[in-house]
């Protein structure tokens, strides 16, 4: 409440010294326009405190000056009426008036040229750093979620377990780690005003696993008062702008659950560059409101308790995607030039980001950066930034480079299965053994989850789709070690020297190449040469005697580089 008394009375400067100079230049009718003025001032206070308490306008420069220039337009001529003031035209720069309200004209002017002044200082003030390639994926640790729109309707359809349905729709969906499984949390929310009424509190949460394309939500029934979907002083956004009503709240607030299962709203705020609304990404906080007793506790976005991921929200990190890509080098540049400008694509599943967890179970939001330049659907990389700290590192090395963007990802999905409209979603890029691969969901039309697909980023032709992330792993793997232009497939991996005697055969041949995979005697790892390197492996059967040399994963497949065979050689 603070807050919203502070804001209203900060809208009426301009008022009283209007109101003052009036006041001044009258002397004949300085009681009436004492009277009138103080009359105005009351009823405007009354209606602002209204306007103030719906709206909840940050007090920063631009916004105090915008609300100054409102109050004196609404509410000046009522005190020149009421006290019957006559209105004496003059030149400008020879009334005291005039100089005010050019003063404040001239002000209005300034802070929007400084605001876009001060693109360059918001992108200066990004913790970035750039990596060539991410750390190669692996089978064991594959942080690929359900993509939250097949989440979502698992929980939409539990919804009937919430007591008094009826009252409550199903909030924002936010990915965290719970006890060491990621999942969705999505709080249950008053459906509307008269909902809010009669329920006073919502009655709990939903989770579901987000690794598991078999799990099932679970309803945790926890009692909230104050949420975003309540009303007047229970209204989250409301509490935290009333103590930091000089802060500007990114996005809607989200819940997360501590390790005693107990839910709290969690809302990013940050401090605004002076004389301007852009994001100073040095002062970035998080307010964690007690969904009961609405107690608000504020903290660094990197220092908030271990059970917050996300106390940088996905809006802010949309915008500081936006920033890194197109202020690079200036604003006059962003519209102009254009040299280095990257554009964040929109394929993400929150705000055009997409938040993923690495394997020490740190979340990150993922975006891919494309070419400003029409009709180019290649990536230019990739970001990466931290959901706690907001570091932004972006991935552009070779490998990345002339590679698919996301968009072009999604359609390659949409495009395999046009009878059954299945769409894409969720694109995230990954290294898979020295090979960029967009990763995607593959949803039906309502919603649910059907399959993965893993596509090589650099070749739109080579697609592989399958019903779990690792089995869908293991093909893909299977068929770049079967691909003769693959080669950088295994890079990072030695050769190794091996002798055995063959103990299957197979012979796998396509338009473009044959390949022979083999398994050794006493070994189930799967060998594959390529006839391009070896062309008499062809004749390879069952019981020869092989010398090899090669580059062994530890998924159980292996690329031969060379091969002897005994009697043939």
């Amino acid at each position: 409440m603070i807050g919203i008394v502070m804001t209203t009375v900060l809208s009426f400067l301009l008022f009283l010294a209007l109101s003052i100079i009036v006041y001044v230049k009258n002397r004949m009718r300085r009681k009436k326009i004492m009277k009138t003025t103080v009359e105005v001032l009351i009823f405007g206070i009354i209606v602002m405190f209204f306007v103030v308490y719906a709206f909840m306008p940050t007090i920063t420069v631009p916004n105090m000056l915008i609300l100054n220039v409102i109050v004196a337009v609404l509410f000046v001529p009522l005190v020149y009426g009421g006290a019957k003031v006559p209105v004496q035209y003059q030149t400008m720069h020879r009334s005291l008036s005039g100089i005010v309200i050019l003063g404040v004209a001239v002000a209005v002017i300034g802070v929007f040229i400084y605001s876009i002044l001060a693109l360059e200082d918001s992108y200066e003030s990004i913790s970035k750093s750039e990596e060539e390639e991410a750390r190669p994926l692996n089978e064991e640790n594959t942080p690929i979620s359900v993509a939250p729109e097949s989440a979502r309707n698992k929980v939409q359809k539990a919804m009937s377990v919430v007591p008094n349905t009826q009252f409550y729709d199903l909030g924002k969906l936010q990915a965290q780690q719970i006890d060491g499984e990621i999942a969705y949390v999505a709080p249950v929310e008053f459906s509307s005003f008269w909902r809010y009424l009669r329920g006073k509190e919502t009655e709990g949460y939903f989770t579901i696993t987000a690794t598991n394309i078999n799990a099932q939500p679970e309803f945790v029934q926890s009692k909230m008062r104050y949420t975003n979907s309540s009303f007047f002083n229970h209204n989250v956004q409301r509490v935290v702008y009333g103590k930091h009503p000089n802060y500007i709240q990114s996005g809607d607030a989200q819940i997360e659950v501590d390790d005693e299962g107990k839910p709290w709203y969690v809302q990013t705020i940050y401090k605004p560059l002076l004389f301007s609304n852009r994001p100073d990404m040095n002062d970035i906080k998080v307010a964690i409101v007690d969904p009961v007793s609405g107690e608000i506790e504020t903290y660094d976005s990197s220092d908030a308790p271990e059970f917050v991921e996300g106390s940088v929200s996905s809006e802010l990190a949309a915008i500081e995607n936006e920033y890194f890509g197109k202020y690079v080098n200036g604003w006059l540049n962003s519209i102009f030039g254009k040299k280095d400008v990257k554009i964040p694509n929109e394929s993400g599943t929150e705000s055009s980001v997409t938040p993923i967890f690495n394997e020490a179970g740190e979340m990150f939001y993922f975006t891919d950066m494309a070419s400003p330049k029409e009709n180019i659907d290649s990536a230019l990389g990739y970001t990466l930034i931290n959901a706690r700290t907001g570091a932004l590192t972006y991935y552009n090395g070779q490998q990345n480079q002339g590679i698919m963007d996301s968009k072009g990802a999604v359609q390659i999905v949409n495009k395999q299965y046009p009878e059954k409209n299945w769409t894409g979603t969720m694109p995230v890029l990954y290294n898979v053994d020295g090979h960029p691969t967009w990763i995607v969901n593959v949803l039906d039309p309502n919603g649910l989850f059907k399959q993965y697909a893993y596509i090589k980023a650099a070749d739109s032709d080579f697609a592989v789709f399958g019903d779990t992330a690792k089995q869908t792993l293991n093909a893909y793997r299977l068929q770049i070690a079967q691909d003769p232009s693959s080669v950088e497939g295994s890079q990072g991996v030695d050769l190794t020297e091996k002798s055995g005697t063959i103990n299957r055969v197979l012979v796998t041949s396509t338009d473009s190449r044959q390949s022979v995979q083999f398994l050794l005697e006493g070994e189930t790892t799967i060998y594959t040469v390529n006839t391009s390197k070896a062309p008499l492996a062809i004749f390879l059967k069952e019981g020869d005697q092989v010398d090899i040399q090669a580059r062994i994963r530890e998924n159980g497949t292996a690329t031969v580089e060379e091969m002897q065979i005994q009697g043939i050689n």
